[in-house]
């Protein structure tokens, strides 16, 4: 286990922490592995104090006993393996929410076959745990060749002071309270907390929070800090309903919003990438309103895709609220643009994450398309390309003579990054390994991975734009407002090109592009005010002129009335809750109440000032708040004709 807390050291060090600065990691990891090693061996202890499972009494005791081992070793590999592949996909340890993809096995088999050299990782998984069964065995014979070490006398006393080290290194410390996985959150950054971990403690702790609940004595006593952010006035402290009234236009707009699939901010042309990766994106950026300041509200494309339709950040925990069937019924504002057809276009199969369930229960009379309804070839796990995807999406709504509401989802900008040989006028583009370095493709683990993550980055921008090109030729384009968001960032290094915070704090995973385009009918303006995700189904109504009723969190990011922006950060995977206001990032842990204040401009946080004091006292307010307030709407959000 040290070992292969090494190999994660010399693998994942991209901050390029020097082995000395993490010292504190390597011990703490050292407690926290000397922890599942005590549970494994403690009841050899135990039981084989007994002459019938004493493995040097009886032979079938030692068959027994080599079986346990085995299992224990052949877990032990599979987890780090696991949990290799798992940082080298998500940036995060193994934790419980990993069991989300069980539930769609055949898609996630699939991406793991296409992604992964798997038959190359069993076999190492086999070596390795045979490896280590031997050792075991070489060990039990050296021992069992010895003269008995002790007299009968001794050994009740010898039973007695080892059990006592196994349970120390079980509790973890000399304290009331045991060692705990969030202490690990101490060591004053992320990447030291994750290498101090281990997938043991990441799994298993996590499982304990795999249901989602909320407090009402709480929400009643929080409604006042969040209503004045809402303009929320009734009485009743469970009364999120707002409804907006907007004048009727002779000619309502279209509507295209885009999902874009791990659209990270960092990697993008519009804050000056030198990458240059989305030169077509960065020029309709200044044609449009673009937020550069724009969150999601976690990390994950269902939990996208579901703050975007709801409005609603997605607060389960670890498992995801499009697969709670507590949570399906939810209001969505696109059933307010009535008279319009909804569409939904999706590449591969709606089934994955239970989205078909989320979209098809709440959006009236939506026409789903995906790869099966579609004529495009599949591509790989994820279906037909983004490109193809966009053409037979603008051919379909170019035949409607009705006003839609389209949303389209892409996702070729995901392992295993495949680029379509079709494309021959896509160039793929070969940079130096410092430069992908240096920015925001740093993170895989080989030249190779790297290259081919940015020239996904750079296809997905070459579908961008063959759709927009495609789209201004048809009747539609002059009266449609079309709407980018990203689904997530991508947890990373963003170098030099944004304070520290972001990368340290991994504000780079929820960092995304925010675009409002219709050349006809929107001023251009760059906005840096901050946005979320949960806010765009509201501004496209506002937009829109659409009268809608708002029953969730998010706001019209043009209204006039909107004094107060703020986005909420929500971390399942390290029960982590948090705000993004002014020019600072607040984040608490959910388990322990320990909490941090960052400045997200590189300005110093100086614990000692009275007004910081004041800003992290207002911003742990705000995140109980706004958390409570998640958690109750998840379930009190019914569809318009279930609302009180």
């Amino acid at each position: 286990m040290t070992l292969m807390r090494l190999g994660f050291y010399l693998l994942f060090n991209k901050q390029g922490n020097g082995i000395a600065s993490l010292a504190g990691s390597f011990f703490l990891g050292l407690r926290f592995d000397l922890r599942i090693v005590a549970v494994v061996v403690l009841p050899l202890l135990l039981f084989g104090y007994l002459p019938v499972f004493n493995p040097f009494i009886r032979r079938s005791a030692f068959k027994g006993w080599m079986i346990f081992f085995l299992i224990c070793t052949i877990a032990l590999v599979l987890f780090y393996v696991i949990d290799f592949a798992h940082y080298a996909y998500l940036s995060q340890r193994l934790n419980a929410s990993a069991l989300n993809y069980l539930e769609d096995a055949g898609i996630s088999a699939t991406m793991v076959w296409e992604s992964y050299p798997v038959i190359k990782l069993l076999l190492l998984i086999l070596a390795v745990s045979g490896f280590l069964i031997w050792m075991i065995a070489r060990s039990h014979k050296s021992i069992a060749r010895q003269p008995e070490a002790i007299t009968e006398k001794r050994k009740g006393f010898v039973l007695v002071i080892s059990f006592i080290i196994l349970a120390f290194f079980i509790f973890g410390r000399f304290n009331q309270y045991p060692l705990r996985w969030s202490d690990a959150f101490s060591l004053g950054n992320d990447y030291k907390a994750t290498l101090a971990l281990n997938p043991f403690e990441t799994f298993f702790n996590t499982l304990k929070f795999r249901s989602t609940s909320y407090d009402e004595k709480k929400l009643r006593e929080l409604y006042p800090v969040i209503a004045p952010y809402y303009g929320l006035k009734g009485d009743s402290p469970m009364n999120f309903i707002r409804v907006i009234n907007k004048p009727i236009i002779a000619s309502p707009p279209n509507i295209i919003l885009v999902i874009c699939e791990s659209f990270s901010a960092y990697k993008s042309s519009m804050w000056n990438n030198p990458l240059n990766t989305t030169p077509f994106f960065d020029s309709i950026s200044k044609q449009g309103i673009f937020f550069d300041r724009c969150f999601t509200p976690s990390y994950g494309t269902a939990r996208g895709v579901w703050a975007t339709i709801t409005g609603l950040p997605d607060v389960d925990m670890p498992k995801t609220s499009s697969r709670n069937p507590m949570a399906v019924d939810q209001h969505t504002i696109i059933n307010d643009f009535k008279g319009y057809e909804k569409y939904y276009f999706i590449g591969g199969s709606p089934s994955w994450a239970n989205i078909q369930g989320l979209l098809k229960n709440n959006i009236a009379n939506l026409h789903l398309y995906d790869q099966e309804s579609l004529d495009a070839p599949r591509l790989d796990v994820w279906g037909i390309s983004d490109k193809n995807l966009f053409l037979e999406s603008n051919r379909i709504l170019a035949k409607e003579t009705k006003p839609f509401f389209a949303i389209i989802q892409t996702a070729d900008n995901h392992r295993p990054y495949t680029i379509p040989e079709e494309d021959k006028d896509f160039i793929v583009r070969k940079v130096a390994e410092d430069s992908l370095n240096r920015f925001g493709f740093k993170e895989q683990v080989n030249y190779d991975s790297k290259l081919k993550e940015f020239n996904a980055f750079r296809y997905t921008d070459y579908t961008f734009r063959k759709f927009m090109t495609a789209a201004t030729s048809e009747k539609y384009f002059e009266n449609t407002l079309f709407v980018f968001i990203g689904d997530h960032g991508i947890p990373g290094d963003a170098g030099a090109m944004f304070p520290v915070t972001w990368t340290q704090q991994r504000l780079t995973s929820e960092h995304v592009p925010l675009l409002f385009y219709s050349p006809n009918k929107i001023s251009p303006a760059r906005r840096s005010e901050i946005s979320s995700q949960i806010d765009v189904l509201p501004t496209i109504a506002g937009l829109a002129s659409i009268s809608y009723t708002n029953s969730t969190l998010g706001r019209d990011l043009l209204d006039s009335t909107n004094h107060r922006p703020f986005a909420f950060i929500f971390d399942p995977d390290n029960s982590q809750a948090g705000v993004i206001a002014g020019n600072f990032f607040y984040r608490k842990h959910l388990q322990t109440s320990k909490d941090e204040l960052f400045s997200i401009d590189n300005t110093v946080v100086d614990k000692s000032n009275a007004s910081q004091d004041s800003i992290r006292a207002s911003l742990k307010q705000l995140t109980d708040a706004f958390y409570q307030s998640a958690r109750y709407l998840l379930f009190n959000n019914k569809k318009k004709s279930s609302l009180p």
